[in-house]
């Protein structure tokens, strides 16, 4: 595990510090949001650490508590509108006839309006309708190249009919026919490992879906109960997919995830898992068998392998096994 410290005011010194999931009530436009937040305490002392990371993960917490309670958009769906759609964050704004910096100013953490929510979510959830507003609007932008180079990327989509929210299922195909021999418990793993790694290098999810805490690692439940007959059975092959429907991007976290990650068992995937702080920090003080459905925030993920990233020295994702090998030697 990475070893965070911090300065403690009451030891005069730097200290380990224990990190904790706590409750919180935050305040926007008069309302009252409860949401999951972060705390510190010194591992020798007790009290609590001021951490300028966690003030900026509790801010983030909190608006994501606000913009799922009034129906708006969610920063990781903002910022892989550009990605999906292979079209640079002005170029799109232009596209749509906003202001030239509008789209930028979202996907770096303003609060879309109601209205643009809409249309973003609308973009986010439909290749069609995208495909739609490039054709009509494509006069907007500033050069051929960005139009072309957009367009085949919604062409791609559209004729294998993967949308964004299927993602998760595509990444499952490709898993299946690229891994050997992929228990259900591996899988699940592959899953939290691509959705964290993938963050780590181009600081977006690739998956909504949330996973959850349970007894034996992070889950995603629907992907569960669609495999869980295979038990500790390999599952089924599939046929030849179209990986044409990734990124380079994308598709070089799930190589390396295959290579580095897929090479172990479930059960040693498992015991990874319950020496990072995702699964730590959300299982909090429950038993190690009690049975749990938390999810675990994504900004707990994100900032995890952020840190992995950045204590290997992560330069590509091909890197990822320098950090797979140590948690193999762990003990």
């Amino acid at each position: 595990m990475i070893e965070n410290k911090a300065f403690c005011e009451e030891c005069r010194n730097d200290v380990a510090f224990v990190e904790t999931a706590v409750s919180m009530v935050g305040t926007i436009k008069d309302k009252a949001y409860h949401y999951v937040g972060k705390e510190a305490h010194c591992a020798d002392c007790g009290a609590e650490l001021f951490i300028p990371e966690f003030i900026d993960y509790n801010l983030r917490a909190l608006y994501d508590v606000f913009r799922k309670e009034n129906g708006i958009i969610s920063l990781e769906q903002i910022r892989e509108i550009p990605e999906k759609y292979a079209i640079g964050k002005r170029p799109l704004s232009l596209l749509l006839g906003w202001g030239e910096q509008t789209f930028t100013r979202y996907a770096d953490g303003d609060t879309p309006t109601k209205q643009y929510s809409d249309i973003l979510l609308r973009i986010y959830n439909d290749p069609a309708f995208y495909s739609e507003l490039l054709e009509a609007n494509k006069g907007n932008l500033k050069s051929e190249l960005a139009y072309e180079k957009s367009r085949r990327a919604v062409s791609a989509l559209l004729s294998s009919g993967t949308s964004v929210s299927s993602k998760i299922d595509a990444v499952i195909q490709y898993l299946l026919g690229q891994c050997e021999d992929i228990t259900p418990l591996a899988l699940q793993k592959a899953l939290y490992y691509i959705q964290g790694f993938y963050y780590a290098f181009y600081k977006t999810f690739l998956f909504p879906e949330d996973c959850e805490a349970w007894v034996h690692g992070p889950v995603y439940r629907d992907i569960y109960f669609r495999y869980k007959d295979y038990r500790f059975d390999p599952i089924e092959k599939t046929a030849d997919f179209n990986e044409s429907v990734f990124s380079s991007g994308e598709k070089a976290i799930y190589d390396s995830v295959i290579n580095h990650i897929c090479c172990y068992s479930g059960k040693v995937l498992e015991r990874f898992t319950h020496n990072e702080a995702p699964w730590l920090v959300t299982r909090g003080t429950l038993p190690i068998t009690a049975p749990s459905d938390r999810i675990i925030e994504k900004s707990l993920i994100g900032d995890y392998f952020s840190n992995v990233k950045e204590k290997y020295n992560m330069i590509c994702p091909n890197d990822i096994k320098k950090y797979a090998q140590d948690m193999f030697l762990c003990k």
